[in-house]
């Protein structure tokens, strides 16, 4: 670490070394929410065994994700350690994900015009059939697992049509998503067989896009991978590799985050039948719904950045190259934004004045998710339909799994009953 200068309010001298650590262990997966509090009382900053520094208030969270002096172009190194920081940045396929502009200004724009708000409302009668199907199929058997049946195939099925992926190839590309998805997790916490996986995921998914991308460029279709191939063709400034990244990126973090806020959401409102009862009640709710949903369990716990100058931030000086932690967990449960934060409530964005801060789920400033109207409109129509079609909704287990991921968390199964 280079040198720089802390506040007594920062926590290099309290030892929260054993809450730092029992955050990132699997017994605590299912709920971190206890121990961010205790980190968030005991001060805005504190300092990992490995010497990053979780910052942990909303307001400061806010204010390193607006900035965009505060890089993410170092997550490889951040997460992943210096020694195998070369090795996951190369099979992390995250494309604009770790770029600052002008790189990340010129990929997104390319890949964004995949998401444009009149393009996202366009697929919304799209959205509305296949989660009518997904529901004929979970009511017709009374008792399902959410995850398999719905949290899964809503969001996979629409990026994967949207980006130009055969539907006979989506349970491949789900496989290699879920394993890139735990890829994004600390070295340290992996294990032999989940960086084996990695790897094979990575020489896989890009593989399998340069070959469908050449595919496109014969047969052009209306799809993400035809625009892009297209634009390679026009002389645009787009590498081989930053189109086999974009394409990559697209798909997992299409679906991936979307996954968990279905799963989370959905398990947050079982929790909460009082809840489910107002939306019933107020349908219109339901946009406001899924913000809260997002706040309190949010798909995304954690990201990075970097200073790319001296910057000061929860009473800490940073020197160029340094970084933090920005715990999104943590900064969505904060009581100085949010009022009873740990309470689940639907109407919180609805309508209110003044209006609640930003939840941070899908971030902030330059890096604000790009998919983030598509996953939103997912959620919405499938908590309507819902709340419409199935006059009883259950839990059938009150301790479901989650998988293994710290950065991108989420339910591994979620048991539920649902009757028309």
């Amino acid at each position: 670490m280079n040198a720089s200068a802390a506040s007594p309010g920062v926590s290099d001298t309290i030892d929260l070394t054993e809450t730092i650590l029992a955050l990132f262990g699997p017994e605590h997966r299912a709920d971190p929410y206890p121990l961010c509090r205790s980190l968030r009382e005991a001060g805005p900053l504190h300092r990992t065994p490995l010497g990053l520094y979780l910052l942990t208030r909303h307001s400061d969270c806010v204010t390193v994700l607006q900035n965009s002096a505060w890089s993410h172009a170092d997550e490889a190194a951040q997460l992943h350690g210096d020694v195998e920081a070369h090795e996951a940045a190369s099979e992390l396929p995250t494309s604009f994900l770790w770029m600052d502009p002008p790189d990340h200004t010129r990929l997104r724009r390319l890949v964004g015009k995949a998401f444009t708000p009149r393009l996202i409302a366009g697929l919304r009668p799209r959205i509305e059939r296949l989660v009518d199907d997904l529901l004929d199929n979970a009511l017709a058997a009374g008792e399902f697992d959410l995850i398999e049946t719905i949290a899964y195939p809503l969001p996979l099925t629409v990026v994967c049509e949207l980006v130009g992926v055969p539907a006979a190839d989506h349970a491949l590309v789900q496989q290699w998503s879920q394993w890139l998805g735990r890829g994004f997790d600390p070295d340290a916490l992996l294990s032999p067989q989940e960086r084996a996986d990695r790897s094979t995921a990575s020489r896989d998914f890009q593989a399998y896009f340069r070959e469908l991308i050449d595919e496109r460029k014969r047969q052009p279709a209306d799809d993400l991978l035809s625009a892009l191939a297209a634009v390679e063709d026009q002389g645009d400034v787009l590498t081989e590799l930053e189109l086999l990244t974009s394409c990559v990126t697209t798909l997992v973090a299409g679906h991936e985050t979307t996954v968990n806020l279905v799963g989370n959401g959905v398990l947050a409102l079982l929790r909460n039948p009082d809840q489910i009862q107002v939306l019933r009640e107020r349908p219109e709710l339901v946009p406001a719904a899924v913000e809260e949903l997002l706040r309190y369990d949010p798909p995304v716990h954690l990201t990075t950045r970097s200073a790319t100058r001296p910057l000061t931030i929860g009473g800490r000086t940073f020197a160029e190259g340094e970084g933090v932690v920005v715990l999104i967990n943590s900064a969505n449960r904060d009581p100085a934004a949010f009022h009873d934060p740990d309470r689940l409530d639907v109407t919180r964005f609805h309508q209110r004045t003044p209006v609640p801060p930003h939840q941070l789920a899908f971030s902030l400033g330059i890096h604000y998710c790009l998919g983030a109207p598509l996953a939103q409109l997912e959620m919405e129509i499938l908590l309507d339909r819902l709340l419409r079609r199935a006059g009883t909704l259950k839990l059938l287990d009150d301790d479901p799994p989650y998988k293994p991921n710290i950065v991108v968390r989420g339910l591994a199964a979620l048991q539920m009953a649902a009757r028309a």
